[in-house]
């Protein structure tokens, strides 16, 4: 029963890591659309679709296009750095989660950026280098591996299912859910 929770928490957690690393990414272009007088039309969180947010007019696309995998890669990072160590479940959970949104935003940059597409596609039509976008994936990329890194071997979290208690796995389903419920609920039609 324990590999049960452990598969529970662990799908749980990479699902709802997703959801919410989109989310961060698209406050992201809401702030930057707000601080430059862009209005925001649409804010897309759908779990089956790809995150996007309609600005119109946008003065400023630069600055709101950037802001999404900023404000998504230090946003979290600022919450790990938060949370206390004395919680340590808390703790690694939010180093996860900080480690994904470095690696997902840095990955959706550089690699966008050479295919050409969503957010990449408009840092290259406002004026954005292809090598400060390859640059910002080494430079988010790479500490986001070393922070799942410090987490510990993930053969060793295999091999010692009682790490995770059935309390974890389901407060982390839990949580999946109502954010799936939530999205759904809020999305445009």
């Amino acid at each position: 029963m324990q590999r049960v929770h452990q598969l529970v928490f662990c799908l749980s957690l990479v699902g709802l890591s997703w959801l919410a690393m989109m989310g961060v990414h698209e406050l992201g272009h809401v702030v930057g659309a707000l601080v430059t007088g862009g209005n925001v039309e649409r804010v897309v969180l759908h779990p089956l679709t790809v995150s996007r947010t309609d600005v119109a007019p946008n003065p400023h696309p630069a600055v709101v296009v950037w802001l999404g995998p900023l404000v998504g890669s230090l946003l979290p990072l600022l919450l790990f750095a938060a949370v206390p160590g004395r919680f340590t479940v808390s703790r690694k959970v939010a180093q996860f989660f900080a480690g994904f949104c470095l690696i997902a935003n840095g990955a959706y940059i550089s690699v966008g950026g050479l295919v050409r597409i969503g957010d990449a596609g408009e840092m290259l039509r406002t004026g954005t280098p292809l090598a400060v976008m390859l640059t910002f994936g080494a430079v988010t990329i790479l500490p986001g591996l070393h922070l799942w890194h410090r987490l510990g071997s993930p053969r060793q979290f295999i091999a010692d299912p009682p790490i995770v208690t059935p309390r974890m796995a389901y407060v982390t389903l839990a949580a999946l859910v109502v954010v799936i419920v939530v999205e759904v609920a809020l999305s445009p039609r």
